[in-house]
C-alpha cells in the first residue's frame, strides 16, 4: 500500500514538472496591433511611456507612432523626438534580444514614425487635410489582418478623426462599418474637441475614455501619490537610481517626473499578454485598469 502511494506521488511530481517545463508560449498568442498618437514634448510622460512601450516591443505589434497636437500643444508636432527614442532603443536592442526574442530592429520602427495633424482638434479635420499620419492609419486598417487595431491616444485624437472622416467619404457604408469594427481606441482623457466628435459621429466605435478633467480619470492611478503607502517608485530619486543613471542610452532619455509618471502607459498595459489582461473586455479589469460601459447607445467605456 505504501509503495502504491509512493508511485502515485512520483507520477504526480513528474506530471507537474512536465507541465512546468513547457514553453510559456507553447501555444502561439497573437500579438496585439497598436498605433500610438502622441503629443510628445508637451510634457515628460510621453517620452517615459515610449521607453516603456519599446521594452515590450517583442510582445506588442507596434504598427505606427504618430506625432500629434493636443489642448496643451495646439500647433506643434515633434516626430523627431520619437525618432530620438527609437534610435536609443536601437543601441540596446541587441542586449534585449539576449533576454527574450522578438524585439524588432530599430530601422523597422523608425519607418513607422509619422506626422499627424499639425493643428488643433477639429480645425485640422476635413477635406484636403489628410496627413501622412491619417493616411497611415487607413493603410494599416485596410491590411488583410483579422486582429483588431488598437489606437492609443496620448494627446489629441484628431489624426484618427481625419482618417475616419476620409474613410466615411470614400467607402461604402458596409465597407466603412467593417473597417470601423476593427478599431479599438483608448484615449488618455479628451485632449482636444475631436474626441467627442468621434464618439457622436461613430457611436459603434469601441472607445475607452475618462471624459472631462484629469482629476477623476481612471488612468491617473499609475501616477497618483497615495498617502500612507510606499510611493518610492514614482519619485525622481528612484528614477535616477534605477533608470536614468548607468542603465544605458535608453534609460538616459527617461525624463524626471513633472506632473505624473508615465501617464500614457495605461493605454497599452492591457495589450501585454501576461495572462492578467483581456483588452476586449475592459470591465474585467487588468493592468490597464477596470472600466464600465457608460452607454449602450455609444460603445464607450470609462
Amino acid at each position: 500500500m505504501m509503495k502504491e502511494h509512493y508511485l502515485i506521488k512520483v507520477l504526480a511530481i513528474v506530471l507537474v514538472f512536465s507541465v512546468l517545463h513547457q514553453p510559456v508560449f507553447s501555444q502561439s498568442i497573437a500579438k496585439n496591433r497598436v498605433i500610438i498618437l502622441s503629443d510628445i514634448e508637451n510634457e515628460p510622460d510621453d517620452t517615459q511611456s515610449f521607453i516603456r512601450l519599446l521594452l515590450y516591443a517583442n510582445v506588442i505589434d507596434i504598427k505606427g507612432m504618430i506625432a500629434t497636437t493636443s489642448v496643451h500643444m495646439e500647433n506643434n508636432i515633434y516626430p523627431q523626438s520619437i525618432k530620438k527614442i527609437v534610435t536609443a532603443y536601437g543601441k540596446v536592442q541587441p542586449n534585449l534580444l539576449k533576454n527574450e526574442p522578438g524585439y524588432p530592429a530599430a530601422d523597422k520602427l523608425l519607418s513607422l514614425i509619422k506626422k499627424g495633424q499639425p493643428g488643433y482638434g477639429m480645425s485640422s479635420v476635413g477635406n484636403g487635410k489628410d496627413t501622412e499620419g491619417s493616411d497611415w492609419i487607413i493603410k494599416i486598417l485596410e491590411e488583410k489582418d483579422s486582429r483588431p487595431l488598437w489606437i492609443c491616444v496620448w494627446g489629441g485624437p484628431n489624426t484618427l478623426a481625419q482618417a475616419l472622416f476620409k474613410l466615411k467619404n470614400i467607402k461604402s457604408p458596409q465597407e466603412f462599418n467593417r473597417l470601423i469594427s476593427k478599431l479599438r481606441v483608448y484615449t488618455i482623457s479628451d485632449q482636444d474637441d475631436s474626441g467627442i466628435w468621434l464618439r457622436n459621429t461613430f457611436p459603434n466605435l469601441f472607445y475607452i475614455v475618462s471624459p472631462g478633467g484629469y482629476s477623476k480619470a481612471t488612468w491617473t492611478g499609475i501616477t497618483t501619490f497615495v498617502p500612507g503607502i510606499d510611493n518610492t517608485t514614482i519619485s525622481n530619486k528612484w528614477i535616477a537610481d534605477n533608470i536614468q543613471e548607468h542603465h544605458g542610452p535608453l534609460g538616459a532619455l527617461y525624463w524626471d517626473v513633472a506632473y505624473g509618471m508615465e501617464g500614457d502607459t495605461p493605454s497599452f498595459l492591457s495589450l501585454i499578454p501576461n495572462g492578467l489582461n483581456a483588452p476586449e473586455h475592459p470591465n474585467w479589469g487588468g493592468w490597464g485598469a477596470g472600466m464600465n460601459i457608460i452607454s449602450l447607445t455609444f460603445l464607450t467605456w470609462t
